[in-house]
């Protein structure tokens, strides 16, 4: 059955497409122009209540029920399992490794470089202080990652994993969030991102951006579709 993919073309979403590319997942995608504030609606809420993307509604989920699973990190750990597929060794140290990982993608690699973004190029009001805040940790956070990887090919190991996925659905936005010269100083990651971008499935999940109206430009609407709070201080 047809996995549904609410989604938007942005780092968490690359992670889920890439995924079910890897994992030959037949699925749909169903765009959410957060854009225009699509995620606010009721039907979308239902699905994610914390108004975000990725989403997805897997039609054959337990007990043969409709299941709807929100945030990217468990997405990916659900579709593992159920696929049994890009997952490390079965052990408890192993299994242990991974989740460490993939919760630090969640919540450090996601939300710093998400927030240096927002107050490089998007806040209203150049604060300097939280410009240095988030590019610091942003920095920090992909220090961690390159590090790690400067002693094995994958992020646990030899073998390609659903953190691997994680890591590479933010690393093609490591330029934009710290930098052009980035990359000149986290080679073993643009390493990984090129070995896993080269895979025919990354480059099938890339290309959902070409058979989908995602909208790119940050105008006017834009701003106050995905930053509601700077409306309400207007008001």
């Amino acid at each position: 059955m047809t996995i549904e993919l609410h989604t938007w073309n942005t780092p968490n979403g690359r992670k889920i497409s890439v995924a079910l590319e890897e994992m030959g997942l037949p699925y749909k995608v169903i765009p959410v122009n957060i854009t225009k504030g699509e995620q606010m609606a009721p039907s979308f809420l239902a699905i994610s209540p914390n108004n975000k993307i990725p989403a997805i509604v897997d039609p054959a989920g337990p007990e043969g029920k409709p299941l709807s699973i929100f945030e990217s990190g468990a997405i990916l750990l659900y579709l593992a399992e159920k696929t049994g597929k890009f997952l490390p060794k079965d052990s408890p140290a192993v299994r242990g490794e991974m989740l460490s990982w993939l919760m630090f993608v969640a919540t450090g690699i996601g939300p710093y470089s998400g927030q240096a973004v927002h107050f490089k190029h998007h806040a209203p009001e150049k604060l300097p202080y939280a410009v240095n805040r988030y590019l610091h940790e942003a920095e920090r956070h992909w220090g961690i990652i390159d590090a790690r990887l400067a002693k094995r090919r994958y992020m646990l190991g030899d073998s390609y994993t659903i953190v691997d996925m994680a890591v590479w659905g933010w690393a093609r936005a490591v330029p934009f969030v710290l930098g052009d010269d980035a990359w000149e100083k986290l080679p073993n990651l643009k390493r990984l991102f090129d070995e896993i971008s080269a895979r025919p499935a990354a480059q099938r999940a890339n290309a959902l951006k070409d058979k989908h109206a995602f909208k790119t430009e940050m105008d006017e609407e834009a701003r106050r579709n995905m930053f509601p709070q700077n409306v309400k201080r207007a008001v």
